[in-house]
């Protein structure tokens, strides 16, 4: 297959987990670069993690990154 046969990969976001369309892909970052703490909450308004776990994503395991990603679902479903 040449370079320019290959189809573009995309990554889907665990924001459209639950559609139907796709499986999301935990690992990708839950950043939408709406970068904003909030003092109330202790949370990013954009992707609703706390300052600890926007820290930790770039070296935290697949498994870490499942559970702020649950985190971050359960916090939205809470608003």
């Amino acid at each position: 297959m040449k370079i320019n046969q290959l189809k573009s990969v995309r990554q889907v976001s665990p924001l459209a987990a639950g559609d139907g369309r796709a499986a999301p892909d935990d690992s990708a970052s839950p950043c939408i670069n709406v970068c904003v703490m909030s003092a109330a909450s202790g949370l990013c308004e954009g992707c609703q993690r706390t300052i600890d776990e926007i820290v930790a994503w770039g070296s935290a395991s697949v498994e870490q990154k499942r559970q702020i990603w649950r985190q971050i679902r359960r916090r939205r479903s809470a608003r």
